[in-house]
């Protein structure tokens, strides 16, 4: 069967809380987003691989605490003076945000001054970030950090589900199954997997079977291991 025209149109992941799928390894940090506003201190930290759901939890807990997001190219300290009035804020991937480390220093002692809830999502511990500047250190080191593990079975099967209904594709559970113990354990490659399903059988012009999905699913772990 001759290859079909492709036509790129961008889906729209749902970033809800209804949305999000909760399991043990990203439980704890749901219950810091729940427990809004009885936070016991102001500044919290989410870590977690890329594709965790971070981001996810991030919008969460800004829709709901009215927290305003901090750009990653902040030009100097001055430009953080006016966030003071914020109700809260939100800084994502803060260890490779590009933000200079005395404009960081001063957004967290801005912080703590005003008492102003932030929320700081990131891939390694605050510990390791590439920091040299002594206080920052001390300061980093000081926070709550919330980590998101590995996804288990359960998880992984329901964010398949999830991002192949968020490209109203259904496909039949021992597909998902299939997938669940043969694909690399990573919230990112799944949704990299989904994606990769959905160009190939528009392209294709077939339907999700067990054997195509398996098809995909080796040429993008070739094309991972090739790169």
């Amino acid at each position: 069967m001759s290859e079909q025209l492709v036509f790129e149109l961008p889906h729209r992941p749902a970033l809800g809380a209804d949305d999000f799928l909760v399991s043990e390894c990203n439980a704890t940090a749901v219950r810091l987003v729940d427990a809004w506003p009885a936070w016991s201190h102001n500044i919290h930290v989410i870590v977690g691989p890329a594709g965790c759901g971070k981001s996810h939890l991030a919008n969460v807990w800004r829709l709901n605490s009215r927290a305003q997001m901090v750009a990653n190219d902040i030009p100097g300290m001055d430009a953080l003076d006016s966030l003071a009035t914020a109700p809260a804020l939100v800084l994502e991937d803060a260890e490779r945000a590009g933000i200079e480390e005395k404009t960081l220093f001063h957004l967290i002692n801005l912080c703590n001054e005003n008492d102003l809830p932030l929320l700081m999502t990131a891939r390694i511990l605050p510990a390791d970030w590439p920091v040299s500047l002594p206080d920052l250190i001390s300061r980093l080191r000081s926070f709550p950090v919330i980590s998101i593990g590995p996804p288990d079975d359960d998880l992984l099967r329901a964010v398949l589900v999830k991002h192949f209904d968020d490209r109203q594709l259904s496909v039949a559970p021992q597909v998902i199954s299939f997938l669940t113990t043969r694909m690399e354990r990573s919230m990112d490659f799944a949704g990299r997997l989904v994606e990769a399903i959905d160009k190939a059988s528009l392209e294709a012009g077939r339907k999700i079977t067990r054997q195509f999905a398996s098809q995909v699913l080796e040429e993008l772990i070739s094309r991972g291991a090739a790169g």
